[in-house]
């Protein structure tokens, strides 16, 4: 028996969390079948169709990095389709917390004030349901800064970023172009692990976005990885999707004016490692975004 439209809901809400936001085609695609073809478009010596896309003894250097014509940034009222439409809100996206100054974040001068304020934030129901606060991990005086979504259980477990599965093939995919932990800083949206690993709410994302700017403004990267489509979303906000963001060089411009410096900071989003993991054909385009860090990296990220 069809089911009606509101079975298939959750599952919508779900896909625009993950960042599967963009329509393509009404006609399903088998991708397993188009990847070699898909391959065979890029801009890469005839070598890399026999190599896997993390094979580190590739020489393949990017095309020329342009940054993206900036855009003045505004807040996205992501409700305001799901009202339309009788659905739920969905449940990632950036709306303005209520506190104003009066956020923990708002009075730290620096990590050790912002790691504690952390600890000890009450306005939010994450707080009370997980283990431990993973604040961050890597070199807090690094050049590049990695953020992700939220931590799963290992790193609820341990305290660190980054450390379950999806850690392990960060640290691979890091290790293609010469990097690892110590030349990089890492540090999530969400500090709490949401219950079941569930996409954060919109508010708590709000309540949380706050302490992820101060954590910028701290540590003064010169460019942020922004790993997945809730990262994306919250700090560039932009209605375009992780599918058609990836790859792009765009300026970061933080919501709150006092967290703002004076120095651009290039933000570049790409797939979460959990998205790699259950989408192995996405791995190209992966190695495409590592190529343009290290380029970057080689110039200094003067572009």
């Amino acid at each position: 028996m069809t089911q009606s439209i509101t079975h298939y809901l959750p599952l919508l809400d779900w896909y625009n969390a993950m960042g599967a936001d963009t329509l393509f085609s009404d006609a399903p695609r088998d991708y397993y079948q188009t990847a070699d073809q898909s391959l065979s478009t890029l801009n890469t010596p005839k070598a890399i169709h026999n190599h896997s896309p993390y094979d580190s003894s590739l020489t393949v250097m990017p095309a020329i990095v342009t940054l993206a014509t900036p855009t003045k940034p505004s807040p996205i009222d992501l409700s305001r389709d799901s009202a339309k439409q009788g659905r739920a809100p969905v449940k990632t996206g950036l709306a303005r917390n209520d506190l104003g100054d009066a956020h923990p974040a708002r009075a730290c001068t620096t990590l050790e004030e912002l790691r504690q304020a952390m600890k000890t934030a009450t306005g939010c129901d994450l707080v009370k349901a997980a283990t431990t606060t993973v604040f961050s991990g890597g070199n807090p005086k690094a050049d590049i800064m990695l953020i992700g979504e939220a931590p799963g259980a290992e790193e609820d477990r341990t305290g660190e970023p980054f450390v379950g599965q999806s850690g392990q093939l960060l640290d691979a995919i890091l290790a293609t172009i010469g990097i690892d932990r110590t030349m990089v800083y890492i540090a999530n949206i969400i500090p709490w692990r949401p219950p079941g690993n569930r996409p954060p709410t919109t508010s708590e994302i709000a309540y949380c976005l706050p302490f992820i700017e101060r954590h910028i403004a701290l540590v003064r990267p010169k460019i942020i990885l922004l790993l997945g489509g809730v990262a994306t979303k919250t700090l560039l906000r932009r209605d375009d999707g992780i599918l058609k963001l990836r790859g792009e060089l765009l300026p970061y411009t933080p919501l709150h004016n006092d967290d703002a410096g004076d120095t651009l900071i290039l933000a570049m989003p790409t797939f979460h490692p959990s998205y790699i993991m259950r989408s192995p054909s996405q791995k190209s385009c992966v190695w495409k975004d590592m190529l343009i860090l290290k380029e970057l990296r080689a110039r200094n990220f003067s572009i």
